[in-house]
Parts: structure tokens; C-alpha cells; sequence
């Protein structure tokens, strides 16, 4: 699939895929002959994004492994071993454990020594460096050198680090790595679109990325702005998600959040099973591996692009309208034509077997979604959800989640609901907590001790504080809203039924004319300071906090950027993309993310000794 559609938002997202790809080329040149390339597992994916396969083929790349522990068969005609991976210690364990396997299987049969390179993504590391020292293979390798690709294109509006430990190494382990590479990031995105000449933000780790912006701003005398790209981003919005611990937990119902949520979306692809994809008529268009078919997800295709933001109830109406639309083209083909009426239907032919193609994988994925979505676990387990989001019975034991405790349902699942009790009731009462504690590890197992201390840590899980902080927030932010149309949307509130994500209704707030001043009494309940480095001059309407103009007709949209530190959800971009379309706003907002997140991924990274999800 082209990946043009990069380049038709407001931000030229293209630019950042063309800069990584000539990096990673460049790199591959330096090592002559032929390459193996062994890639850090977290990096394949995001890279693919960039730089397909066949692309690196072209450049002499015969082999691509995945790093991991044991012996890889290397083809003796390859003459360059190169690693691509992330700075981290574990990883350099497995490195050195292949380059001892090489060099021994090349010394016991007598084959010609291997070059070895290493490309740190996106940056070396002296620690993992003096680990690869240690182990004895710091010396055979040839180049060590680094690949800069802090941001990966995943759509036209929307940029993902895909850093996945990065909410768990700041608010559990105290490391803050992770908000260096951030700084960077946004950095970088500075240095090809120009300097963002205001940046809002919420919480701890968003105030120390700030401070790390001009700390590199300063060292770097002033920006200078290499693209010829005319679009800017004018408004930079931080937003750690320690904020909004609740966002991420709750049940997705958008159509892309759904995929998500039940198969689980990789970097745009979703792997489903392909006997449900079968079709003697039509040929494959996408790839089949194991049993899988691989489906590509991004707004290149004209109908994902038109549903993946709806909510799921609103998926089917747009499939069987164009169900009909297609019928109808392909019984023109029966009718009396003269020669140039056969012309311009032949020509119109190409898009409409792609169309039919990409409607019957759609409706596929929708009857697989439909099968979930209709079954008693799942509406009784969204009924619970829904009920704890709007305060009822949130103080007490609750049935459902003891229910599943006692059948043994996957951790994970209980977990989750749990959590969203403890956050809705802005945390649970010492014999509560301790009585959903003990319940757990009586019957999972004392292994799971420490994800509970790592819940209790992040915040997830906690003894109830004096001030109701969930409930004055639900009501000053609207964060339930009743009777809301799924089908067609006026709020936010969508993309879950009834929830509107806490950190869209700040963007939604900052966009209006008070900015967040019109949030003075509630902002406190929220965790860590506020940023505003707004210089009076910035607005064009001369108000102060406001991202909007007065005259908002005779401008065009403001870009901005809300960049999610710690993970986002697909159902909060799409509440943004749904702002970005409301006329009133005079707005566009793209998206930039340490990692996509859903509520069983937020919580598996904070989970150890994981048996079952």
C-alpha cells in the first residue's frame, strides 16, 4: 500500500518517514557486501513503517532475524552482521551471546570472519557499550554508530515513539530516560516544521520535559527550520498520563478501538484468522503467514479512513450503504453504453474491485467484532463498567468483579475493572481494598503480589482519600454524558457511549476562548503543575490561555499538537480527530505518543509474573 497518505494531513508526516528512511539507507551503506540484519524485536515493526523490506533488499540486505537467545544459521555468503536495536542491558546480554555463536561456528568450519555493526536506536549508550565490554565482544564490531529515529509516521496525524516501558519507568522505577527521549523527539519535530511557539501541559513528567525542551533550545542557540513545509504547529500540549489513569482502562467502542481492544493493532496491522477471509472468487489482496491474514490499517485505505473513528453501532449502516453503492456500479456493467460511457467505466473499474475488496474485509472484521461485542461476558462486563463510571455502588464489594475472582477469569480482566472501581471512587476504603487483595492472591497466587504493589504505586490502586477528586471532575468536565447518539455524535462522550477521555475534555477546554482559566477550581485535583509559556504577543486575538481567534472564519485551523506522555488510546485520538472536525473550534489537532496503549497493554506493563492475560 503507498504511503502517500502521509503527506495529506496538515502536518507533511511524509517528511519525517522520508528523513528516517534516508538515515537507516545510509547507515546500511557503510557496511559493503552483503547484510543480515538482527533486529531488536520492539524495533520491526515501527521501522517497517519506514523502510519495507523489499526496500532494504534492494540495498544487499539477503536475511532478517529477530534477537534472540540461541544459535542463528547463517548463510556463509553474507559478509556483514548488523544489530539494530534499543540501548537497553538485557538486550546487549543477547547480542554478545550471537556474536559468540557466530564466531564459533565460523571458526569450526573454516568459514571467512563475519563483520559485526551496531545501530543504537535512537542513540548509543556508554553503559551498554561498557556491558558488551564486559562480555567480551566490544571489539569485534566494526561500526557503532546510531540511528536517530525517535518518531515513527503511523498516519498522517498521529506520531508514536513506540517506547513501551516509558509510564512505568518514570512513575515506578524513578528513571527518566524516557522524558530525555521525548525532549528529543519533539525537538527533532521542531527542527523540521519550525519552533512551536506555545506549549501547555499538565503533570510531573510533562513539566520535566518541558524543562528539558529549553534546556536543548538553549544549547541550541535558535532553531532553525531545514523543511519547506508552509505548516507549523502553533500549540504544543503535554499531557502525562498519570493525569487521566482512568482513560485507558475503559472499554473502547470505536470501530479501530474495538480491533484494538479484542485482537490487538501492531503498528497498523491486525493479525485475524484467514480462514475468515477465504473467498474462491476473489484473489487475496493481503498477506497470508501462518494462518493469519495480515490486515492493514491506516487512512491510505478510503474506507478504513471513513469508519475506523465511529462508533462500533455506527459501522454498520456506512457498510450496507455502501454495499448498495457498489451493487449498483458493478450493475451498470449490464446496461446499453455507447463507446465513451465502456471508456469511463473501465477506467473507474481499478477503484471500485479495490472498494469491493476493502468492503468485504471490513464486513468481516465487523462480524468477528459483532460476535464479542453481542455476548453476555462482554455487555455484562460493559454494564459494570459503565455503572462504576457513573458513581453507582462504586463503595462497596462489587458482585461482578467478586463473580469473576471466583471463576478464575484472566487476571487482567479483573484488574481492569478493578481498577476503574478504585479511580471512580477516587480510591476504595482500607477494608475494601484489603478485602480485594487478599481474595486475589488467595486465588491467583502469591506471584501476583508485586503487580498489586506496582498498581498501588502508579495510582491505579489506593486507599479512598477525604476529597472526591473522580466526582467533581465528572461533573465540571462532563465526563459522563447520557443519551449521547452513537450514530451521530455531538460530543466527545462517544467513543466509549457514555465517557468523554479527561484529557480530550482538557484539550476541548483549552481550545475554547478562557483557555484553561475557565478550569481554575478543578485543575488542582489533578496531579502535578501546569505549564504555560504563552508570551502575550503569540494570540491573534490577543487573549490570553486561548487557542482560538475571535475571527476564527478568516484564518484557517490552528495545529496543534497533544503529545501523550505514557501512552494513548485509539479512542482518545479519536475523540481529538472528531474536535478537529467541529467548524466552531476552527482547529486541527495531530497526535504524538510514547506508545498506543489499550487498558489490557497499560496494565500488562505494570504487571509481573504475568501468567495469563
Amino acid at each position: 500500500m503507498s504511503s502517500t497518505y502521509l503527506s495529506t494531513g496538515r502536518l507533511n508526516v511524509g517528511i519525517i518517514q522520508e528523513q528516517v528512511r534516508k538515515e537507516l539507507l545510509c547507515l546500511l551503506e557503510k557496511c559493503d557486501g552483503t547484510k543480515a540484519i538482527i533486529w531488536d524485536e520492539s524495533l520491526a515493526g515501527p521501522i517497517d513503517l519506514v523502510a519495507k523490506y523489499s526496500l532494504l533488499e534492494e540495498h544487499d540486505v539477503v536475511k532478517a532475524y529477530p534477537l534472540r537467545s540461541g544459535s542463528l544459521n547463517i548463510p556463509s555468503n553474507i559478509m556483514n552482521i548488523i544489530f539494530i536495536t534499543r540501548a537497553e542491558l538485557d538486550l546487549m546480554d543477547l547480542i554478545a551471546e550471537n556474536v559468540h555463536n557466530i564466531l564459533i561456528c565460523s571458526e569450526n568450519e573454516k568459514r571467512p570472519r563475519k563483520e559485526f555493526h551496531l545501530f543504537f536506536v535512537p542513540r548509543k549508550s556508554l553503559v551498554c557499550q561498557k556491558e558488551l565490554q564486559n562480555r567480551g565482544v566490544f571489539g569485534s564490531f566494526t561500526l557503532i554508530e546510531e540511528f536517530k529515529c525517535d518518531l515513527f509516521p503511523f498516519d498522517n496525524d498521529l506520531l508514536s515513539m513506540e517506547l513501551s516501558g516509558s509510564f512505568k519507568e518514570f512513575h515506578l522505577e524513578n528513571d527518566p530516560t524516557s522524558l530525555y527521549q521525548v525532549a528529543q523527539a519533539i525537538h527533532g519535530l521542531q527542527k523540521l516544521y519550525g519552533k512551536i511557539p506555545k506549549v501547555t501541559g499538565r503533570g510531573c513528567a510533562a513539566n520535566q520535559v518541558w524543562e528539558l525542551l529549553k534546556r536543548l533550545s538553549r544549547e541550541e542557540e535558535e532553531i532553525k527550520t531545514t523543511s519547506t513545509q508552509s505548516t507549523t504547529i502553533e500549540y504544543l500540549l503535554l499531557l502525562d498520563r498519570s493525569i487521566d489513569l482512568l482513560s485507558p482502562l475503559v472499554t473502547q467502542l470505536t470501530y479501530e478501538g474495538l480491533i484494538d481492544e479484542i485482537f490487538g493493532i501492531d503498528c497498523n496491522i491486525v493479525k485475524l484468522p484467514a480462514k475468515r477471509f477465504c473467498d474462491s472468487e476473489d484473489s487475496p489482496t493481503t498477506i497470508s503467514l501462518n494462518e493469519k491474514e495480515q490486515i492493514i490499517l491506516n487512512s491510505g485505505e478510503e474506507l478504513f479512513a471513513e469508519i475506523r473513528d465511529k462508533n462500533f453501532n455506527g459501522v454498520g449502516p456506512v457498510l450496507s450503504k455502501k454495499a448498495k453503492v457498489i451493487s449498483s456500479q458493478f450493475d451498470e456493467k449490464h446496461r446499453d453504453k455507447s463507446v465513451q460511457e465502456i471508456k469511463q467505466f473501465v477506467a473507474r473499474l481499478p477503484h471500485m474491485l479495490a472498494t469491493k475488496q476493502s468492503l468485504a474485509t471490513h464486513t468481516t472484521i465487523a462480524e468477528m467484532i459483532k460476535e464479542v461485542t453481542d455476548s453476555s461476558n462482554f455487555l455484562e462486563s460493559l454494564q459494570v463498567e459503565q455503572e462504576l463510571l457513573n458513581c453507582i455502588d462504586t463503595d462497596k464489594p462489587n458482585a461482578y468483579i467478586e463473580d469473576m475472582i471466583a471463576q478464575q477469569q484472566p487476571l487482567i480482566k479483573v484488574l481492569r475493572l478493578l481498577c476503574i472501581q478504585s479511580l471512580t471512587n477516587s480510591g476504595l476504603k482500607p477494608k475494601l481494598l484489603d478485602y480485594y487483595k487478599r481474595e486475589i492472591i488467595q486465588t491467583y497466587g502469591y506471584q501476583h503480589l508485586p503487580t498489586i504493589l506496582n498498581l498501588e504505586k502508579a495510582g491505579l490502586l489506593k486507599q479512598q482519600q477525604s476529597a472526591r477528586q473522580y466526582a467533581v471532575l465528572r461533573k465540571a468536565l462532563r465526563l459522563t454524558v447520557e443519551d449521547e447518539s452513537e450514530i451521530a455524535p455531538k460530543d466527545i462522550s462517544y467513543v466509549h457511549s457514555i465517557y468523554a477521555p479527561l484529557t480530550v475534555r482538557l484539550a476541548e477546554q483549552l481550545v475554547q476562548p478562557t483557555g484553561w482559566q475557565g478550569l481554575n477550581d478543578v485543575m488542582g485535583l489533578l496531579p502535578g503543575s501546569t505549564i504555560d509559556s504563552a508570551p502575550s504577543n503569540i494570540l491573534s486575538s490577543g487573549r490570553r490561555n486561548s487557542v482560538t481567534s475571535e475571527d476564527y472564519n478568516s484564518e484557517p485551523p490552528k495545529l496543534v499538537m497533544v503529545f501523550f506522555i505514557g501512552g494513548c488510546t485509539f479512542a482518545e485520538i479519536s475523540a481529538l480527530r472528531f474536535l478537529s472536525q467541529q467548524d466552531d473550534l476552527n482547529v486541527e489537532f495531530v497526535v504524538g505518543t510514547t506508545k498506543l496503549i489499550n487498558g489490557n497493554t497499560f496494565l500488562t506493563s505494570l504487571m509481573e509474573n504475568l501468567e495469563s492475560t
